[in-house]
């Protein structure tokens, strides 16, 4: 299967979600076909118009939004009311605007992980997930990443880069560092420093390098640095919720993982862990890693909507 050609959004529009914050959204696809809603990663990584077109628009109604302080939203890397909690009750908030009984949840890394803490909340709203790249954001997984021991002894060079501005002792617990060495710092210093957070993420994304991969976090690095050492230093906000969630939370809703077996970024041990919890058909693709932009990643993507798709209603020559 192949992408579906590049459509411009019906509307755009800003949804303001408290005093502060405003959430940018698009819609394009069919304003009457079955609704989609996008979950971007990071967090702080805001979605991109490629990812409109894993969806046919003659079917779906097809949403994508940045979350706060992310892409378009305002204001840029806010951490003010910032939650986890906070960007739950913001989908709830536009799934009512948007006057949506149930929408198809897709996501992938962090976006998974928010589908399934508003999964575990709202079910009886969600239609399907079609989720990428697991991320339960539990300890073990922040550190297989951010501690040494883990992806650091596979993209050496990239971690020794990573570390490069953190003194011997701060290397100890890089994130801690890294949220202090961040949150401190302003204009170019910052803007230096998050480059190079965002890069390390980039270089376990892909199983090969991608320039492409690299300009895209470097041209999200800001937010992304600062959101992201915001939400991991707190566990994820998660304030109790466990992932994945209790296997009666995400019952009856259908849906499919794809998941990198290479993944470095979120290796496969977590989606075999939501499998548990959540049995769908799950598709482990060979010579992948973690990036949508992989190619047998938006293979399976693109398969896995279109399952969702004929299961949802769809006539099967759509598809």
């Amino acid at each position: 299967m192949s992408l579906y050609p590049s459509v411009a959004p019906r509307q755009q529009f800003f949804l303001p979600v408290d005093d502060l914050h405003a959430l940018y959204v698009e819609e394009s696809g069919n304003p009457e076909g079955q609704p989609v809603v996008v979950l971007h990663g990071g967090p702080g990584g805001g979605c991109s118009p490629h990812l409109r077109r894993f969806f046919d628009p003659d079917y779906w109604r097809i949403i994508l939004f940045d979350q706060r302080g992310a892409g378009r939203s305002t204001p840029t890397a806010c951490l003010i009311n910032n939650t986890t909690e906070h960007l739950v009750a913001d989908m709830e908030r536009l799934r009512q605007h948007l006057g949506i009984d149930r929408w198809m949840l897709f996501g992938g890394s962090w976006g998974a992980t928010l589908a399934l803490r508003y999964a575990a909340q709202y079910r009886h709203r969600v239609s399907a997930m079609v989720l990428r790249g697991i991320f339960l954001c539990r300890p073990q997984d922040l550190d297989w990443l951010y501690r040494p021991g883990g992806a650091s002894r596979i993209q050496a060079e990239a971690w020794e880069a990573f570390v490069a501005p953190l003194s011997e002792a701060d290397r100890q617990a890089p994130l801690s560092s890294w949220h202090r060495r961040l949150h401190r710092s302003s204009g170019a210093e910052q803007m230096g420093l998050a480059r190079v957070w965002a890069q390390w993420e980039a270089s376990c994304s892909t199983l090969f390098p991608s320039l492409a991969v690299a300009e895209g976090f470097s041209r999200q690095a800001l937010a992304m640095a600062l959101i992201e050492t915001h939400y991991f230093i707190h566990d994820g906000f998660l304030n109790g919720w466990t992932l994945p969630p209790a296997p009666e939370l995400l019952a009856n809703i259908p849906g499919v993982i794809v998941h990198g077996r290479q993944d470095l970024v979120c290796p496969p041990d977590q989606a075999l862990a939501l499998l548990q919890h959540w049995p769908v058909r799950l598709q482990l693709v060979e010579g992948a890693g973690h990036s949508v932009l992989e190619p047998g990643i938006e293979s399976g993507l693109l398969e896995a909507v279109a399952e969702m798709a004929v299961l949802l209603g769809a006539p099967e020559e759509m598809v």
